[in-house]
């Protein structure tokens, strides 16, 4: 399993809205690095969901449920789309200050490439978000 991190700001699109939804998929997405990260997502993979903008949040993790395919909003081919469902709320968000002060995370994607919509997260990274959220 390899895990992610998804970006929204909550105006736009909220965990809760998310969750009401019960799946969607990821859209909108026009950086070439942050498409090659969706083209490697697996099913069952786990994703982290960030607010970004407002709340500097991450909140929730979600799973991956299709693979990237043909975006539907645009008919350029070169962007894709993943399929997401939510898995389970972060009990504590955990804030990007909070990400910043821990020394173990220093190296996130989060911190080091901030404007990257879609990131890769080691397995060392996520349980180290996990633990911080309470889980």
């Amino acid at each position: 399993m390899n895990y992610w991190l998804v970006k929204s700001e909550p105006f736009k699109y909220s965990w809760d809205q998310f969750v009401k939804d019960k799946k969607t998929f990821w859209d909108g997405v026009r950086n070439y690095a942050a498409r090659n990260n969706m083209k490697a997502m697996a099913k069952g993979d786990h994703v982290l969901f960030y607010h970004s903008n407002e709340g500097l949040a991450i909140v929730g993790i979600a799973t991956v449920v299709k693979e990237a395919y043909q975006d539907p909003t645009t008919e350029d081919p070169a962007w894709v789309v993943v399929e997401l469902k939510p898995y389970k709320a972060i009990p504590t968000p955990v804030t990007l200050a909070d990400i910043k002060k821990e020394p173990s995370l220093a190296d996130m994607q989060l911190v080091r490439l901030g404007r990257l919509s879609v990131s890769a997260v080691t397995e060392a990274e996520y349980k180290k978000v996990l633990s911080m959220g309470g889980l």
